[in-house]
């Protein structure tokens, strides 16, 4: 497989801006967002209602408004939105460091989430264009560096806290004015096929979206995927802390580097070995698969009913990181992918939109069950029940997309050339 610098040589300009645009918008999110909790309820003193306030408000702007993100996205182009959601997470993330006012504080989370919502489906829809055949080498690449941004920022933000967390936000705001400029510069104008495609009610847009019935079942089949992966943030910490108590947290920052490290390192590889050897459609079903039996060493750790010693819940919790992160590493380009060729080519901002939409929904419900199964579960010492589950999730996702493919609902995979 290429390595990262030749693969991402090999596309054209425009799709190399925005292969290092996602590293610099997660290195951005990343130095600031995991620590503004911190900075709200420590140096402003904020209440604990506030702050959740003011991180929800982020999170419902951005999942809450991926359809309109993707519907402006195909009506006006890709190049509008995605400088216009960096300029506005510039000045969100300056706010952020600056002011001290709840109301304004809540204002500036919106703003940064509605951000994302402009940007997203438009990057995700202008790489896919910009790629043309080569669409899962360009989406594996781009997650390369988009986990590497979630890996470097952190540490950078950890780095700047050191002198300030106002300097945190300045120099994440100065990174996104900076993306902006360059995205004037290298993104191309919109083209006139973008310009004629489709010039009628947004409503009438999103009608023609909505009725896709492909489209809907497979992203309802990958809502489990989202879920399991989120599981980093919230499963996976809570067993952490079980096992380890007050050391939980340095045990659950190794597993989220373990995690990008996995998807850094070995995304091109993963890519290339399920491209020569499966369909897209196979490729998705192993990669959930493999997510599925990520979590059962936890399921069989905590079904011995013994306590479990501190150096194999470790080594359980890291396989399931591995397999998790590698799954994921797998399932991405191809579901990526999928999306593109379900829309037909037509809208294909607004079907990642309510791509979008429909996942974090999924997820905020998956969170909600998972949560309450772990209270249950710990209540009852049967914590084995809460990674049983989650393997079913991965496993019901894999048997839907299987049942996709067969009643020929997913894309039918490419003919291979004939040996000589």
């Amino acid at each position: 497989m290429k390595t990262l610098w030749t693969s991402t040589r090999s596309f054209p300009p425009a799709v190399r801006m925005l292969m290092v645009n996602q590293f610099a918008i997660n290195l951005a999110f990343y130095m600031l967002m995991p620590y503004l909790a911190a900075h709200l309820a420590g140096e402003l003193g904020l209440a604990a209602w506030a702050v959740g306030l003011v991180l929800g408000v982020r999170n419902f702007s951005q999942q809450g408004m991926f359809l309109i993100g993707g519907t402006i996205a195909d009506r006006y182009g890709y190049k509008a939105p995605i400088m216009a959601g960096c300029l506005l997470r510039t000045a969100g993330f300056a706010l952020l460091g600056m002011v001290n006012n709840l109301p304004v504080l809540v204002i500036a989370s919106a703003a940064t989430g509605f951000a994302g919502a402009l940007f997203n489906p438009a990057v995700r829809a202008c790489l896919a264009t910009g790629a043309g055949e080569r669409r899962v080498e360009a989406f594996a690449t781009f997650n390369v560096y988009y986990q590497a941004g979630m890996l470097a920022g952190p540490l950078v933000g950890l780095a700047l806290l050191a002198a300030d967390f106002r300097l945190v936000c300045l120099v994440a705001a100065g990174i996104f004015a900076a993306l902006t400029v360059l995205q004037g510069r290298v993104l191309p104008a919109r083209r006139a096929a973008e310009r004629t495609e489709d010039r009628s009610g947004v409503l009438a847009q999103w009608r023609t979206v909505v009725a896709n019935r492909p489209f809907l079942l497979f992203s309802l089949a990958m809502i489990g995927s989202y879920v399991l992966t989120f599981q980093i943030y919230l499963a996976l910490p809570l067993a952490a802390g079980e096992a380890f108590g007050p050391e939980g947290t340095k045990a659950t920052s190794l597993l989220f580097v373990l995690s990008a490290a996995v998807a850094v390192a070995g995304q091109l590889r993963l890519t290339g070995w399920a491209k020569a050897r499966f369909s897209g459609d196979q490729a998705l079903m192993r990669g959930l698969a493999l997510m599925s039996l990520a979590f059962l060493p936890l399921a069989l750790a905590a079904a011995s009913g013994r306590t479990v010693p501190a150096g194999v819940a470790l080594a359980a919790l890291a396989v399931a990181v591995i397999a998790l992160s590698a799954g994921g590493a797998v399932v991405y380009p191809f579901e990526m992918d999928t999306v593109v060729a379900l829309s037909g080519n037509r809208l294909v901002a607004t079907h990642y939109g309510l791509y979008n939409t429909v996942s974090g929904l999924g997820i905020t419900l998956g969170n909600l069950a998972t949560g309450a199964l772990w209270d249950y579960a710990a209540q009852h010492h049967a914590l084995w029940l809460v990674w049983a589950a989650l393997a079913l999730t991965g496993a019901t996702g894999a048997g839907a997309v299987l049942a996709l493919a067969r009643t020929g609902r997913l894309p039918a995979p490419p003919r291979q050339p004939a040996l000589a």
